[in-house]
């Protein structure tokens, strides 16, 4: 008799498992820590018309899970100057949330420009989620003499490398790897050496969520299959964002890093906030 209860508890466990993988929902949100206004997109999307216009701001964006699970993608940057306009830092903004900076379990970086990683001592007890590759170039062959830096710092060198001699750093290899239940990174845009945009809720059947970082800019790039002007390999550039389409469901959740039309797309939780939804 115990064996047979036994046996049915296992069968029900393994019947269970998917649907309870299928619950295991985030929610997602997008944290504007500055506007930088609007401007020409000639400057900043090849191949943009003279028309052509762009509303600019920073973000950094906010998974949440049950039980008081959060995590970031990016970190944004600490600005001690406010030469940004409208500057607020990325940890005062949480506060809106009620969530304290030690709160925060998990960072997962798209890539090393110092608007994304310049913010990471500011969560001192996160572990910090990194594609290998682009993390080993970041540190060496980056500040070589026909290294590719533009938009790193070299303090971000610094704080990186420390992190991981703290034990915080998670490097990632490879592409389309889940690195937490119901969160897949994927790599091929070459912004950077590997940067990485990410997949939430990638095992629901209709709430997939693509935060793309810096891997689209603008909404203009995705629509009109445009590069931006700061990236390794045009080709591989556009050729991520048509991958993007097959990813989600419902292509208005493909979120761009810089656009601030994503503040007027969705619901507004202040501000500075909204939540990513349908």
């Amino acid at each position: 008799m115990y064996k047979t209860i036994q046996l049915t508890f296992i069968l029900l466990s393994i019947l269970l498992l998917p649907r309870c993988s299928q619950r295991k929902q985030y929610q997602v949100f997008a944290i504007n820590i500055c506007n930088e206004g609007k401007y020409s997109a000639k400057g900043s999307i090849i191949g943009a018309g003279n028309a052509d216009s762009i509303d600019v701001c920073n973000m950094f964006w906010l998974i949440k899970g049950s039980h008081r699970k959060y995590i970031l993608v990016d970190a944004g940057f600490i600005d001690s100057t406010k030469s940004s306009k409208n500057y607020v830092r990325p940890d005062s903004l949480l506060q809106d949330f009620g969530i304290s900076s030690g709160e925060i379990s998990d960072i997962i970086i798209t890539h090393p420009h110092v608007d994304h990683i310049g913010g990471i001592n500011l969560f001192p007890d996160a572990k910090i989620w990194m594609q290998e590759d682009d993390y080993n170039y970041f540190i060496g062959p980056a500040w070589e003499e026909k290294g590719y830096n533009f938009g790193f710092d070299k303090n971000d060198v610094k704080n990186i490398v420390a992190v991981n001699s703290q034990g915080r750093l998670r490097l990632i290899t490879g592409d389309s790897i889940e690195i937490m239940p119901n969160i897949r990174v994927f790599t091929g845009s070459k912004h950077t050496f590997e940067n990485m945009y990410l997949l939430v809720n990638s095992n629901s059947k209709r709430n997939k969520i693509l935060l793309a970082s810096d891997a689209i800019w603008f909404y203009m790039n995705y629509e009109k299959l445009r590069p931006i002007t700061v990236c390794m390999d045009t080709t591989s550039y556009i050729n991520a964002m048509k991958r993007m389409s097959s990813l989600v469901v419902n292509t208005n959740l493909i979120i761009p890093g810089h656009d601030y039309k994503v503040f007027s797309k969705f619901y507004k939780v202040s501000d500075r906030i909204v939540r990513i939804e349908e």
